[in-house]
């Protein structure tokens, strides 16, 4: 039986783990981002045509994140919104969609991208050693082909700035010139995306869990 003294504890950290984290002092407590959420009658005509199709009238809250942050320029949300919904739509398929997306989130520390991109990978069937090789660095030598060479891949980009030519040639045979450059167009969103919310200093909103570990 627990004593009086350990069930207080217990009953303590419960309520301090159910309490939002504190936000930093230039967090928008709306936005969960240095930039406060846009209004839409803040904007003109056409900024208020792409504020509503980021937040239909029937959408009971705005959308955050990077949708958030580009409507302060929905001439840049509109084609950002249409090249990531080309980009699922891509001949390499969802599953490597997301790793890309993985890849792009732990090279740019970036909270927000991969607490939403681990779980869409775990529900496109990503195995969980492939998302745990992406999110502590490790080696890839036991995970299968096409998955080692797109993370190899990935990293070779976001950290030597190019690929060999032995690699190159891996990804063409794996995934096709078609695949390739697809799947290069996605690293580089998701590094663009990363780059904005970390400019913003994008906090996750409650009920949203940490999943990347600090490096």
């Amino acid at each position: 039986m627990p004593t009086r003294f350990a069930t207080l504890l217990l009953a303590v950290s419960a309520v301090l783990r159910a309490q939002p984290a504190k936000l930093p002092p230039d967090v928008d407590p709306r936005s969960y981002s240095r930039l406060p959420l846009v209004q839409r009658g803040e904007l003109d005509a056409n900024g208020q045509r792409v504020y509503d199709q980021f937040n239909p009238k029937d959408q009971a809250t705005p959308r955050l994140g990077p949708t958030a942050a580009l409507l302060y320029s929905p001439e840049v949300a509109e084609p950002f919104e249409k090249l990531n919904d080309a980009e699922r739509k891509t001949t390499a398929g969802t599953h490597y969609f997301e790793i890309c997306t993985l890849i792009a989130a732990r090279e740019f520390d970036q909270q927000y991208v991969w607490s939403a991109h681990e779980l869409n990978a775990q529900r496109a069937g990503v195995e969980q050693r492939i998302i745990a090789a992406i999110k502590f660095d490790r080696g890839v030598e036991d995970l299968p082909e096409k998955d080692a060479v797109l993370i190899r891949f990935g990293r070779d980009l976001f950290r030597a700035h190019k690929v060999s030519s032995p690699l190159y040639a891996q990804m063409v045979e794996l995934f096709g010139k078609r695949g390739l450059v697809e799947l290069t167009v996605i690293l580089g969103d998701y590094a663009m995306t990363s780059l904005v919310l970390n400019a913003v200093d994008q906090q996750l909103p409650p009920g949203r869990k940490a999943l990347l570990p600090e490096k």
